[in-house]
């Protein structure tokens, strides 16, 4: 079994960029809620425990606890922000209102690191309103701010370790090389995995959860569904059948791109299914995007289902979940965290589908995806396309979702997506916005609808910046959207980064 690192989530908003940061350092990790199931968190071995941050504080009632088995392991633990705080309570350490609240940068002194940080001064950022004011026993200070007498703290001999400033976030100056320290050189954990490395794994657990079953493969065109499907062919062979659904919201020329792309890769076993009539057709008169995407979950698995019949009655359904749709769900791997919007692969779902999921790529970040997909050999034509939701262009038609405005998003996105060719961006889509607005066309008054811009830069899209295109660039995409695109007499560009906005608009 690999070296693995446990993290346990007390409800940060950071705690998917703690394990960015420690697979950065090529060592595999898992994040758990921190009230998980003490076997959950065991059937990883782990060499290692890192508490996250989080919105409480420890001397409330009901604040969030370190489980005992965890303490009681006697594998080396380090607690960041809130975590350093709960270990302190538990140990017998005395943890208060800081008399000054610390957000933001601020400066650290370490006199001696003890092995975990670097001797000197540096720079860290800070976000607490509590603070150790009493060490456990056996725990010394090893960084120190000018709000924070406490900034680090450790037992070398019990391999413990408290930070409470975030090292995970980039505004820590070396926060990265810290967490290696951490994982590689405290917990001895073997700096041997990447995203490449879980192919086998990965074909062996379908393998095993399949058994002598068969399943079928749900493709939506994007690159998660492409990766999750090929390896479960790589694992599965012909008891695996592969089914496009064209939902008809769907981009422009898509279908047959995917198909010619995908198809050879499947052994030729790629169903395509024409059920845009039946999807649009449920979508008449709603504009919550919450309703719109557990309408299309609903409808995905009953198009599903409907060609199990068949096929040869899989019991099993593949789906390319990647770990931002858990995280921004809020699934049952994160109960502790806020939901921000419902995945239709996460959370749409019917409860009463006739399928057990299979999901291979459920903790893998996008760029890793995209590895774990070279690895299989997709070509890039499929590896390097910009992300697409399962719920289609649904959630980027707001408000209520009929053919035209599909045709007329479509053309604006194509638009967008052809006079972007030669700048690499991360990901860059059109929203359709149930605004009209006054314009002028040809002497002409017009009262025409608003297409928004939406182009981002971002590495684990967990967080995302807007893109600086140039203006010119931005002009002539405006120009031809308005001009080519019926019914468009204005275009706007998206300046929001994420957090606080997301990436998509619904």
């Amino acid at each position: 079994m690999r070296d693995t690192i446990a993290i346990l989530d007390f409800g940060s908003q950071t705690s998917h960029l703690i394990a960015r940061r420690v697979r950065e350092a090529q060592v595999y990790c898992e994040l758990f809620p921190y009230d998980a199931p003490a076997e959950d968190i065991l059937a990883v071995n782990p060499s290692g425990y890192i508490l996250s941050g989080g919105p409480a504080s420890i001397y409330e009632e009901n604040a969030p606890r370190i489980p005992g088995f965890i303490l009681e392991s006697g594998q080396p633990i380090l607690g960041i922000c809130y975590g350093m705080q709960a270990i302190a309570d538990a140990l017998g350490g005395e943890v208060a209102p800081a008399q000054s609240r610390e957000y933001g940068a601020a400066e650290i002194h370490v006199d001696d690191g003890d092995g975990l940080l670097e001797v000197g001064s540096q720079q860290v950022w800070m976000s607490h309103g509590d603070r150790v004011e009493v060490l456990p026993g056996g725990f010394q200070v090893i960084a120190s701010s000018k709000n924070s007498p406490h900034a680090a703290i450790g037992d070398q001999t019990a391999r413990i370790y408290g930070l409470q400033f975030h090292p995970e976030v980039e505004h820590t100056l070396g926060g990265g090389e810290i967490l290696r320290r951490f994982v590689v050189d405290i917990c001895g954990a073997s700096a041997d995995w990447s995203p490449s490395s879980i192919v086998p794994k990965a074909i062996r657990s379908i393998q095993q959860q399949v058994d002598e079953g068969s399943a079928i493969a749900a493709v939506s065109g994007g690159v998660d569904s492409a990766v999750a499907s090929v390896l479960a062919y790589r694992a599965l062979g012909e008891r695996l059948e592969c089914v496009f659904v064209d939902t008809g919201l769907l981009r422009s020329g898509e279908q047959a791109m995917v198909a010619a792309s995908l198809s050879p890769l499947l052994g030729g076993q790629l169903q395509v299914i024409d059920a845009s009539e039946r999807f649009l057709g449920s979508l008449i008169g709603i504009t919550d995007p919450e309703q719109k995407r557990r309408v299309i979950g609903e409808q995905f698995i009953r198009v599903f289902e409907g060609a199990a019949e068949h096929i040869r009655r899989p019991r099993f359904l593949v789906q390319g979940t990647i770990y931002p749709d858990v995280v921004e769900s809020s699934g049952k791997d994160r109960e502790v965290a806020a939901r921000i919007k419902t995945h239709h692969n996460v959370g749409g779902l019917p409860a009463d589908m006739d399928f057990a999921l299979v999901e291979p790529l459920r903790f893998l970040f996008k760029d890793e995806v995209r590895s774990v997909g070279r690895e299989l050999d997709l070509p890039d034509e499929l590896l390097e396309r910009h992300p697409f939701p399962g719920p289609g262009l649904a959630i980027r038609c707001l408000g209520e979702v009929t053919l035209t405005r599909l045709e007329q998003l479509r053309r604006a996105d194509r638009i967008l997506t052809d006079e972007l060719h030669s700048h690499k961006v991360a990901q860059a889509f059109a929203v359709l916005l149930p605004v009209r607005s006054v314009g002028v066309m040809g002497d002409q008054r017009t009262y025409g609808e608003t297409i928004a811009l939406r182009v981002v830069a971002t590495e684990d899209f967990m967080t995302a910046d807007w893109a600086r295109l140039p203006h010119d660039l931005l002009a002539r995409i405006s120009s031809r959207i308005v001009n080519e695109v019926s019914d468009i007499n204005r275009v706007v560009y998206d300046i929001t980064s994420k957090p606080p906005a997301t990436i998509e608009w619904e």
